[in-house]
This record gives structure tokens, C-alpha cells and sequence, in this order.
């Protein structure tokens, strides 16, 4: 699928998954698509944990309110943030995360699945309780949890602004 079709279809799916598992293959395209963003300084501050066993799942999800996007998940990516400094007491670790998880969501795409980018809902208390699940060194922040599947209904994108009212030449 070319690449603009692939990005303009991609929506956010909060619904329930099918049966379908997501493959190991599939999962290693996804994360590499991740590794492949581009980062402030080449620092790399963002890695990922890949969670498939339904049980490990299945706890994360309790943790989040049993939301059924995240129940009814097949897999899941929990992106882990290194937050030190890289350019002299800057760090750009939420700008390489969200480059990631945009490459990652471009991605999921092309390969026919879907997800929702799960970010507030796992700031502060539940962030750390996934982050201890995982055995994520406290010194590292969990920030954006993707929960993977076929979607099983089929909704309508929502409505984007025109061109014309976000964009223009100088």
C-alpha cells in the first residue's frame, strides 16, 4: 500500500479486536519502524517492550480500567522513555517517543491491523505499575502503550480540518 493512503486511513480504533493473533514477524516490522525514527541527537531515547502473552496483557489491562480495546488486545507495545539530558541540560525524549509511535502507527496501518495511541491514561501511578509488571528500571518512564489487533467493526475516520484551515505558504 503506498505510503499517503496508508496515512491518510490510519484512525484511532478504541473498539474491541477479533480472534486474529498479531505474529511475532509482525510485531518485530512494527517495533523496527519505531528503531527506524529519527531522534533529537541520535540519542535513541526511546525503546520498547513487546508484550504478547494474554496474561501479561490481561494485567495491564486491569490496570487501565478493563478498557476493551486493551482486554480484547492480541499484543502490545509499551514505549519506555529515557529522560536525561542529550544537548547540554536538554532532553528530547518526548519528541523521539511520538516519532516513534507516528512510524509505528504508519506501520500497524500498512499491515492491516489497528490501535489507539494510549498516552494520558498511563501517566503518573499506572504508568509505574506497568512499568513494574515489566520490569522497567524506575529511573525509565513508561509513556505511550499501544494495544494491537484486527479491528473488529469497521468506523467511520472522523472529520479533519481542510487543508486550508492548518496549513498555508508564508
Amino acid at each position: 500500500m503506498d505510503v499517503f493512503n496508508v496515512i491518510s486511513k490510519r484512525q484511532s480504533y478504541r473498539g474491541t479486536f477479533t480472534d486474529a493473533m498479531v505474529s511475532r514477524e509482525d510485531l518485530i516490522k512494527i517495533v523496527q519502524a519505531g528503531l527506524d525514527a529519527p531522534s533529537g541527537c541520535n540519542a535513541q531515547s526511546t525503546s520498547f517492550v513487546i508484550v504478547d502473552k494474554p496474561t501479561l496483557i490481561a494485567s495491564i489491562a486491569k490496570l487501565l480500567g478493563d478498557r476493551v480495546v486493551c482486554k480484547t488486545a492480541k499484543a502490545m507495545i509499551v514505549c519506555v522513555c529515557d529522560k536525561k539530558p542529550v544537548y547540554g541540560k536538554l532532553s528530547f525524549y518526548i519528541e523521539d517517543c511520538a516519532a516513534a509511535v507516528e512510524n509505528m502507527l504508519i506501520a500497524i496501518a500498512a499491515l492491516g491491523y489497528s490501535t489507539v495511541w494510549l498516552d494520558g491514561v498511563i501517566r503518573g501511578d499506572v504508568g509505574v505499575e506497568i512499568g513494574k509488571l515489566l520490569n522497567i528500571p524506575a529511573e525509565l518512564e513508561v509513556r505511550v502503550l499501544l494495544p494491537i489487533g484486527v479491528a473488529q467493526t469497521q468506523t467511520a475516520k472522523p472529520a479533519k480540518k481542510s487543508f486550508d484551515e492548518r496549513a498555508r505558504f508564508a
